[in-house]
């Protein structure tokens, strides 16, 4: 098997995958600076910025999960050179966005009912509360940035979301000092105040991208602000029907973790911590595969659009070949230096020797973690979404989660391993994950070399 052209298909993935991922960084970094300026002011206050991430961030996950499908739509449109239905495209995703971020917006508001609901200490329920209700402003702007992000993307273009996500942060610092603090005349709000900074990030990425997106020559020659579109109830149904088993893929990964976590609570306040060291350590690790896996959904749909099956298979086993062989490497490194990495986050020695042990299971979870991200995305380049969602739920919820109660609070088939035993889970239902969406790739690529010898487009815009 000649090995040039999948070099030649990784080293065009890494050159789009590096500004996601550089954006990727810029993103995670804003939350942590959330976290350690809201700690400034108390632990009340970081403890909000805590909760309320884990309320809004699988909301507004849903409603960006929605907006992906249209990077592959773009994607395949542009390598097809099918530019006059770009602008169309983008214009019936910025219709679907709408509709699905006001229910969004209302579920956010209602969210901190159930604080109430869990008992929490007033005084954290309505610092909770203010950040929801702060950060819900600037959910149509991050909505909104997300179509535009995409379409850029799907271009090939991804130097921008690199750009903005440093614009973003660029905001974040002195907008949480100002409404944390009580700078320039504003309230002292504390924590709730990071709700309205990122508020405000995100109508600033919003406005940064708009002005790329008029001043760009790669981007400007779309027409894109010349004239809206009507709604084509046709197109946003088959956009919806794209994008929704991606958003509902990853809402059922983000709220696994969530319960896992409450799961944990129980067995005492040493054993989340060292259970949240590794996922926190493991989930940085994540961008890597993440940021290939995005880079990927471009590149099998460009070229899909090219007429190119073939060259869309080399790039997509390109794509999980490079992603395994990284993901080696970081699981030696996550290995030999578990220690190390616990002595990060604090000094507590049962913690530190529970995060050690955790890690080593996270070294191989990478691998799993790693292949199944890739494959799915490949898969979205595919414009084959829905499979994603199936896979998804019947590997973490059906297999992964079961066993990780299994193993980890019941004696049944061995002593209680607590969070071992969900870390086991994990790597059970990743690696199964992995196995099913390989082996869906492996019948989609035969679908698409049969339409080609068939003589059919192998692409249909929307």
């Amino acid at each position: 098997m000649a090995l040039k052209p999948y070099f030649a298909e990784t080293f065009h993935l890494l050159r789009l995958c590096g500004p996601i991922l550089v954006a990727q960084i810029a993103q995670t970094t804003m939350s942590f600076v959330d976290t350690v300026m809201a700690g400034q002011v108390s632990a009340t206050d970081m403890a909000a910025v805590a909760v309320a991430t884990s309320f809004w961030l699988p909301i507004i996950l849903l409603v960006q999960g929605v907006v992906m499908a249209l990077t592959p739509i773009i994607s395949q449109l542009n390598g097809a050179r099918r530019h006059g239905e770009v602008a169309g495209a983008v214009h019936q995703g910025f219709w679907l966005t709408l509709l699905v971020t006001l229910p969004a917006m209302l579920a956010l508001y209602y969210s901190p009912l159930a604080l109430h609901w869990m008992g929490v200490e007033p005084v954290l329920a309505e610092k909770t509360t203010g950040y929801l209700h702060g950060i819900l402003w600037g959910m149509p702007a991050y909505a909104f940035y997300q179509v535009l992000r995409n379409f850029s993307e799907g271009l090939s273009h991804t130097l921008p979301t690199m750009v903005i996500g440093f614009i973003g942060l660029g905001v974040n610092v002195p907008a949480n000092y100002a409404l944390i603090h009580g700078k320039l005349g504003l309230p002292a709000l504390g924590g709730v105040g990071c709700g309205y900074a990122s508020a405000l990030v995100f109508w600033a990425m919003l406005l940064a991208m708009i002005v790329y997106t008029r001043r760009s020559p790669l981007l400007h020659r779309f027409r894109l602000f010349a004239r809206l579109a009507a709604p084509d109830w046709r197109q946003i149904g088959r956009i919806f029907r794209l994008g929704f088993p991606i958003a509902m893929a990853i809402f059922c990964e983000v709220t696994l973790f969530t319960v896992v976590a409450l799961l944990l609570a129980p067995l005492g306040s040493e054993v989340v911590a060292g259970h949240q060291i590794a996922i926190n350590f493991s989930s940085m690790i994540f961008m890597l595969p993440l940021s290939l896996g995005m880079a990927l959904t471009i590149r099998v749909g460009h070229r899909l659009g090219e007429g190119q099956p073939k060259q869309a298979k080399e790039a997509s086993i390109a794509g999980i070949a490079f992603g395994c062989i990284l993901a080696v490497f970081t699981a030696l490194a996550t290995l030999l230096g578990r220690e190390w990495i616990g002595a990060i986050y604090t000094d507590n020695a049962a913690v530190l020797e529970l995060a050690a042990s955790l890690l080593l299971l996270a070294a191989l979870y990478q691998i799993s973690d790693s292949a199944q991200v890739i494959a799915a995305a490949a898969l979205r380049g595919y414009k084959d979404t829905q499979i994603i969602f199936y896979i998804t739920v019947v590997a973490y919820w059906l297999c992964g989660l079961p066993i990780g109660i299994l193993l980890g609070l019941t004696d049944w088939l061995v002593p209680a391993m607590g969070p071992h035993g969900f870390w086991i889970g994990f790597l059970v239902g990743l690696s199964i994950a992995a196995l099913m969406l390989i082996w869906r790739l492996r019948i989609i690529y035969e679908r698409v070399e049969n339409r080609s010898r068939a003589d059919l487009p192998l692409v249909d815009g929307l």
